[in-house]
């Protein structure tokens, strides 16, 4: 017996993302407010890190919340209504509240119902891997316009004694609105993982050995100098390659926007890679924290806002972290 055809989707050859929009934490805290508990220094988190301060959430603001925020300026900037928006996707590593997904309760409240939703754990690499699902739905005929956020409130799974990585963390959520395009606005993507290192940085307990009492709330940790080697050596050879896939140098690049870990793995990026000093860099982590996947857009967003002239410039965006995974691709910025 012969099976009927299928009939399967199609969609836009291109993709670009057309803005973006951002939510940081309402509260900045320096270092100050947090070196008693690991026996430090302004100094020496400065040193370290390059972090001044960072911004975090009050109690009773969620991710879900600064999610909703940052979704409602992106659409906004986009142009595109609401109701055109049938796709969305958060990736995020802290919604503490395990089902219904962020991206659901996003997608009604700024108007996107019945929009397909689902959220992305990828760590760091979060809203690089969110990008690449959104543009390959898209150009599959699978979702016409998407949502794209990247929120985090990591001061919610973070222990203040923790020498390893209390410190670098902060709150808040960026969000861009990717749609069809006349040119090619998102290049080949460059990501994976490496599960060997899974045990490199993460949560250091599950939710079953908290109920059970065998172990506090779970919180994040990693190995500082584990993950400082694997960031620098691995992850420039991986900014290569997401060059080289985009068919570009980085001579071609007016921005480099990696994900805002620690400033000295991204001055050393920056030297790997040769980025001419026409190159302008995200350096947001000074005063933002570390917000896992919520880093990028976030470091983009300010980018945007200070060098204005960036707008149709080419950028290589790159995320790495739990897992360990890693993604990057080169965009067009709106």
């Amino acid at each position: 017996m012969t099976a009927p055809t299928l009939t399967q989707s199609t969609g836009a050859q291109y993709t670009r993302i057309y803005s973006y929009g951002a939510s940081r934490g309402d509260l900045v805290v320096p270092n100050q407010d947090l070196v008693g508990p690991i026996d430090s220094s302004d100094e020496w988190i400065q040193q370290r890190t390059g972090i001044i301060t960072r911004t975090r959430a009050s109690v009773g603001i969620l991710a879900v919340d600064m999610a909703t925020d940052a979704a409602r300026e992106a659409i906004e900037k986009s142009g595109v209504a609401p109701e055109q928006i049938d796709l969305v996707i958060v990736a995020t590593i802290s919604n503490v509240q395990q089902t219904p997904s962020i991206a659901a309760v996003v997608a009604d409240r700024v108007g996107a119902n019945p929009a397909a939703a689902y959220d992305a754990n990828a760590a760091c690499a979060g809203f690089s891997y969110a990008v690449t699902q959104a543009d390959a739905l898209i150009r599959s005929g699978g979702a016409h316009y998407a949502l794209v956020i990247g929120a985090e409130k990591l001061s919610d799974v973070v222990d203040p004694t923790d020498r390893s990585i209390s410190f670098l963390l902060g709150d808040g959520a960026g969000a861009v609105v990717i749609g069809p395009s006349e040119f090619p606005g998102i290049a080949a993507p460059v990501w994976g993982s490496d599960g060997s290192k899974a045990a490199a940085v993460g949560m250091n307990a599950t939710l079953v050995d908290y109920r059970d009492g065998d172990a506090a709330w779970p919180t994040l940790r990693q190995e500082g100098q584990t993950v400082f080697r694997w960031a620098v050596w691995d992850m420039a050879k991986v900014a290569k390659r997401a060059i080289e896939a985009a068919g570009i140098t980085p001579d071609d690049l007016s921005a480099f926007i990696p994900h805002q870990a620690n400033m000295r793995i991204i001055d050393e990026f920056a030297k790997q890679l040769k980025l001419p000093e026409t190159v302008v860099i995200a350096r947001d982590i000074a005063t933002t924290g570390n917000t896992s996947a919520a880093s990028i857009p976030l470091a983009t967003h300010r980018l945007l806002q200070e060098h204005p002239e960036l707008s149709g410039g080419l950028a290589l965006q790159i995320g790495f972290g739990a897992g360990l995974v890693f993604g990057a691709q080169v965009i067009v910025l709106p």
